[in-house]
């Protein structure tokens, strides 16, 4: 599909993370962008503002009157948290409209050029951005569809504004979602493959079913292309791969990967053990995250991440090993890594000073919460950690009740708000309580006041909200009370 013969694109659902990248990629190609969205964000005043239109009611029949759209000017883009029962939906459908979902546009858009994709149950949002950051502070550049926003841009959207070599063979980074087998739309030069924890078993069943998606996804990889996958999966091992990657393994003469450098399509990151790339005399040096990095027999001494976190040296030893193949050089990759503010809701700190840490995590699965609440508890060993955390769908909540609790533990002191629901119709049984009730730390269970109230009374010295949900709306008024 010729994108440039568009001329309208609609979007069902214009105000998610992944669907505003490809609005914008669309308005920047001078196509016509406009759409719907259930409520307001902040997300959507800023795609209002670069003149995007936006509207918040259900419009069925009136679309078409209002816009002037017909099936020969316009693609109509979904995204699956559309409800089945939408109007608009239907309207487009019943009159023949051509309807993609946001993986499949993606999917067409990225195919066009040297795409590396960025996977995992957790992980992939941070580890896909600093990626991004780094080739963009390099000579190399890249275009990004990214699922968060970046802190150092402002944007989810990133565009290649230095390289003149054609668009097959500029660098795209995009965020490979294994959410309804997203990903599998995706044909990458390079893949990284962060996580693979069980997740979305409202989709897959059981976790295997899962793993399987990952291995299919892993299979998708280009002749020539590279598989960049955490030494510690169980993926790992050439048993898994199909005869068709199997054959791309035993092909070492590519000129694709002659000219990214590559020996081996195969490689392992670790910060745990030896592998083709990993980190080792990790330190954390006045807040802040030193390592030396091992990859292709090089060292890197001393490199310093600008972002907290122990799992962020991890993501950043996936990140900089796919960097280094696409040619970045090793003093950009040290400036870079030096540079990246991280991605917004991803280890944020909202307050740092003497007397007060306040950090927003999107922190949703127990994997998770443990790398989130033990890194904070690391680096600030001496002071009591507290933590408030929104748990997100109750379908996640009903198969990682045990993970949520033994994770939140780790706080000194949790304070629990109501679930956040999402697409989903409520379970029967399934509430914030029974997690609750197996959580072994200082427990509360409170509502959105409530948990105001309390932490004006209490003024914890290190404290964190984490989760997907609408959590984020209580980042604003907790710092005023904080900052009082």
């Amino acid at each position: 599909m010729d994108f440039k013969n568009i001329k309208y694109a609609y979007f069902l659902g214009i105000g998610g993370i992944g669907m505003s990248a490809i609005a914008r990629y669309f308005n920047h190609l001078d196509i016509k962008v406009m759409g719907y969205d259930k409520t307001e964000t902040n997300l959507t005043k800023q795609l209002v503002a670069e003149g995007i239109a936006i509207h918040y009611e259900d419009l069925a029949d009136k679309v078409s009157i209002n816009h002037q759209l017909s099936t020969d000017n316009c693609l109509v883009v979904l995204t699956p948290a559309i409800p089945v029962n939408h109007q608009e939906w239907a309207w487009f459908k019943n009159n023949g409209f051509n309807i993609l979902k946001r993986s499949q546009v993606l999917g067409l858009i990225s195919e066009q050029s040297k795409t590396v994709g960025v996977a995992g149950t957790h992980g992939k949002t941070t580890t896909s951005t600093l990626l991004a950051h780094i080739l963009k502070q390099s000579h190399v550049d890249c275009n990004a569809f990214l699922g968060g926003i970046s802190s150092n841009y402002n944007t989810n959207l990133l565009l290649n504004e230095k390289s003149s070599e054609n668009i097959e063979q500029s660098a795209m980074v995009v965020e490979a979602d294994e959410f309804d087998r997203s990903f599998l739309t995706l044909h990458p030069f390079i893949s990284i493959i962060t996580s693979t924890d069980a997740d979305h078993l409202d989709i897959y069943g059981e976790h295997e079913e899962l793993k399987k998606s990952f291995l299919d996804y892993a299979n998708r990889l280009v002749e020539g292309g590279t598989l960049i996958i955490k030494k510690e999966l169980d993926l790992v091992g050439a048993n898994n791969f199909s005869p068709t990657y199997n054959a791309v393994r035993a092909n070492q003469h590519s000129p694709l990967m002659e000219k990214a450098n590559i020996d081996s399509p195969l490689l392992t990151y670790s910060i745990k053990t030896k592998a083709d790339a990993y980190a080792s005399n990790i330190q954390i040096i006045k807040g802040n995250y030193h390592f030396d990095l091992h990859f292709k027999g090089h060292t890197l001494a001393n490199l310093q991440l600008g972002i907290p976190g122990l799992h962020n040296v991890e993501n950043a030893v996936a990140a900089s090993a796919a960097c280094l193949l696409l040619g970045v050089t090793e003093d950009e990759l040290r400036a870079a890594l030096l540079g990246f503010k991280g991605v917004k809701r991803r280890f944020e700190y909202i307050i740092k000073s003497d007397n007060q840490i306040f950090i927003d995590d999107y922190a949703h699965h127990p994997e998770e919460l443990r790398a989130i609440i033990s890194s904070v508890k690391n680096m600030y060993p001496d002071e009591k950690v507290c933590v408030a955390f929104q748990p997100h769908l109750f379908t996640r909540t009903r198969d990682f009740v045990d993970g949520f609790a033994e994770c939140l533990s780790i706080a000194d002191e949790v304070y629990l708000l109501d679930i956040y629901p999402a697409r989903e119709l409520p379970i029967e049984g399934v509430t914030s309580k029974i997690i609750y009730d197996k959580i072994t730390s200082k427990k509360h269970l409170v509502g959105r006041q409530e948990l105001l109230d309390m932490i004006g009374q209490s003024k914890p010295k290190v404290f964190c909200t984490l989760g997907a949900g609408d959590i984020d709306l209580l980042i604003l008024p907790i710092k005023n009370i904080l900052s009082k």
